[in-house]
């Protein structure tokens, strides 16, 4: 439903990505943001735990683009109360399980067999 959300986004603002563009790329998001600032500062604002959590592992990690999530924190409102929670959920727990493209769609007879690993 994220990326539902953030494609509608783009599209309101008239930006159609190509297929090779992943629409919660934080490059993506970025050059959104430069084009439509209000409404990439509100889309970054909306996914704060999420950058925050990514700022703090590329720290932990010495990655060089650390400073990058530095400065792009400091453009976004300090965080609150219930980000701080959230952030700590978010690398407790970890990302919400990912359902969609999980169904088979190839036809029953070209499926394993669960049980048996042959149809």
């Amino acid at each position: 439903m994220a990326l539902l959300r953030i494609k509608r986004t783009y599209a309101a603002a008239g930006l159609r990505l190509t297929e090779e563009e992943l629409p919660d790329h934080l490059a993506v998001v970025l050059e959104f943001a430069a084009g439509e600032p209000e409404a990439g500062r509100k889309l970054l604002t909306e996914h704060r735990a999420g950058l925050e959590l990514l700022r703090l592992a590329l720290h932990d990690t010495g990655a060089p683009w650390a400073h990058v999530l530095d400065s792009v924190s400091a453009t976004l409102p300090p965080l609150g109360g219930d980000e701080r929670e959230a952030v700590a959920r978010l690398a407790a727990e970890g990302p919400p399980e990912e359902e969609v493209g999980l169904a088979p769609f190839a036809p029953p007879q070209y499926m394993p067999d669960p049980v048996g690993g042959r149809r």
